[in-house]
Parts: C-alpha cells; sequence; structure tokens
C-alpha cells in the first residue's frame, strides 16, 4: 500500500511540476518580450520573432537536460573509463580492449551473441509473418494474434521464470515438475538438465526471446500487409496464382522494407540481451553474453575499465544497425 501511494505521489508531483514548469516559463517569456501599442513597429517585429524562436526551445529544454546527463554524458565517461584501469584512476590505454581480445570468455560471450543474433530476428520476424499472414484467415484470428502478442506485456525476467518451468530439471528418481522433462520421462526417456547443456542451452534461452519478440514481429507486419492493395492481390488470384506465389510474389515484396524494420529492431533487442540469461544461468554452462560479462566486470568485479570496454563495444555493434535503421525510416517518411 505505501507504495501504491509513493506511485501516486510520484506521478502526481511529476505531472504538477511538467504544468508549473512549462507554465511558468510561457509566463516569464510573455512578460521579458511583451509588447504594447506605444512600441515602435520595429521593436515589436523583433519581440515577436524572438519569442518564436525561444518558445520551442522551452518546451525541449527538459528532454535535452535529461538526455544529456542520462545519455550523451554516460557515452563519453564510459569512453574515458575504457581508457583506465579498474579503479578508474591510471591510464592504461587500450590495454583494456588488448585484454579483451584475448579473454576466453569474452571471445566466448561474442560467439554466443553473434549465434543470438543469426537465430532470434530471423526466427522472431518469419514466426511473425508467417502467423500475421495465416490468423487473417481464419474466423478466430484475432484472438489468435490477441495471445500471441501476450507475452510482449511480460519482462524478460518474467518470461524467464514461467520457462524455468518447462526447462527444469530434477533429479533421477524424483517428480519431474518441467514440462520437457514430464514428456520425456512419459517416454520412457531419461530426464535431461537442459540449460547445462551446451550449445543447447543458449538455444533454449533464445526460445524465450523469439516467443516475447514473435508477438511484436506479427503486430507490425500483419499493419503491413493490410495496407497491400486488395486489387493486386485479387489480379494476381484472376491471373491464376496460387497462396504460395502471392505470398512470396506479392506480398513479401510489398512489405520488405516493414521486415527488414522489424528484423533489425529485434536485432538492436537482442544485442542488449541480459535479464534472459541472467535469471535462467547466470552466464554459467557456456551461455555468457557481452551484456552479461560487462554486468559481471562493472559490478560483480568492480573493474570500471573492462566492464566499460565491454560497454563500449557493444554500443559500437548496436550503432551502426540504429543508424541504418533510422534512415531507413527516415527514407520511407521521404517517399510517403
Amino acid at each position: 500500500m505505501e507504495q501504491i501511494v509513493s506511485a501516486i505521489l510520484t506521478v502526481l508531483i511529476g505531472v504538477a511540476g511538467c504544468v508549473v514548469y512549462f507554465w511558468g516559463t510561457n509566463w516569464l517569456l510573455d512578460r521579458f518580450l511583451s509588447t504594447n501599442q506605444s512600441m515602435p513597429g520595429e521593436v515589436v517585429t523583433r519581440r515577436d520573432y524572438l519569442r518564436s524562436q525561444v518558445r520551442p526551445w522551452l518546451f525541449l529544454a527538459p528532454a535535452l537536460v535529461f538526455l544529456t546527463v542520462y545519455l550523451i554524458y554516460p557515452v563519453f565517461e564510459t569512453a574515458r573509463l575504457s581508457l583506465f584501469d579498474a579503479q578508474g584512476i591510471n591510464f592504461v590505454g587500450f590495454s583494456n580492449y588488448l585484454w579483451a581480445f584475448r579473454d576466453s570468455t569474452f571471445l566466448q560471450s561474442v560467439f554466443n551473441n553473434v549465434i543470438w543474433l543469426l537465430i532470434v530476428p530471423a526466427a522472431a520476424t518469419a514466426f511473425g509473418l508467417i502467423i500475421a499472414v495465416l490468423a487473417d484467415k481464419l474466423w478466430w484470428g484475432n484472438i489468435a494474434k490477441s495471445l500471441i502478442f501476450m507475452p510482449m506485456a511480460i519482462s524478460f525476467v518474467g518470461a524467464s521464470v514461467i520457462w524455468k518451468f518447462i526447462y527444469d530439471y530434477r533429479g533421477p528418481g524424483q517428480e519431474q515438475i518441467g514440462l520437457l522433462n514430464a514428456i520425456i520421462t512419459g517416454l520412457g526417456l531419461p530426464p535431461q538438465a537442459w540449460i547445462t547443456i551446451p550449445f543447447w542451452n543458449s538455444i533454449f534461452l533464445m526460445i524465450i526471446l523469439i516467443w516475447i519478440q514473435t508477438g511484436f514481429a506479427m503486430v507490425i507486419l500483419s499493419a503491413a500487409l493490410r495496407g497491400i492493395p486488395e486489387e493486386t492481390l485479387e489480379a494476381a488470384r484472376i491471373d491464376g496464382a496460387n497462396d504460395f506465389q502471392i505470398f512470396y510474389g506479392i506480398m513479401i515484396p510489398q512489405i520488405w522494407g516493414t521486415i527488414v524494420v522489424v528484423w533489425t529492431t529485434i536485432t538492436i533487442t537482442v544485442l542488449k540481451v541480459f535479464d534472459i540469461v541472467l535469471a535462467m544461468t547466470n552466464g554459467q554452462w557456456d551461455t555468457q553474453v557481452l551484456a552479461n560479462l560487462m554486468f559481471d566486470w562493472m559490478f560483480r568485479g568492480s573493474d570500471f575499465g573492462r566492464g566499460s570496454t565491454i560497454a563500449v563495444i557493444i554500443m559500437l555493434a548496436v550503432t551502426p544497425i540504429m543508424i541504418w535503421n533510422i534512415r531507413r525510416a527516415n527514407a520511407e517518411e521521404g517517399t510517403r
């Protein structure tokens, strides 16, 4: 109850602060750059021009301040710390970067991230597209879409807890409560500790993210599919095209731009994957990824130099995809 009251108070204070800020700054602007009939015409024109120029910045100022404090400054500080030792005191140059590319755990994390990048975006986008196409053909398609979209409302940690019950393992002779092992033992096979099996355990973790992101891909691609002119599809059917030919020859080319945007968005999410690995394996059994490795060095190992180095490498990996995604989105906006 105390937390709910605290949350409500925080929201109310935040909203009130915004109202006071925007009302107060506008009042001050109008007061200091006010005009009246006794002023010369050029003064009135100049003040009107200044008000129109300053007013948008009053609205942007809070966002710019927060952006600087919580995004721009941390980027430069992280880059600086990556060139210093564990305590961030002594300059060590690029030693942390040399360490990273010689460290077996770091290389294992890079390999795991590459596998995640190859499998998760492609699988989530493909499943989302297939479901979007098939659901439109069913009378209960909207119900199916709602069910498939639901995991998007669950946090990564919450989803991990759910899937823990699917992968759960109990020793031989004990009752298996995990769904997979219940099926395996029901078939007369021995139970398996699924998330401890190297390589395959990473696949099992990826399934969780695919389960979550498929709903996102489905919703976006379903909206794109509805944008295809019905006349185009009808013309193809009249010409004798079957469903597969329509799907590969008309639908995919028509929504290709949206498919790429969905794929890149999920790719960015995959590069930052952290919660699922931490909650399921804590990086054990060769499931470590870069974000978890950064967390380990930064907050468990208290080595700000190496932790920042890994953070910079993640940022360098994400940035080109984000730039490309933004430029493509802007290009599509320009063609509309």
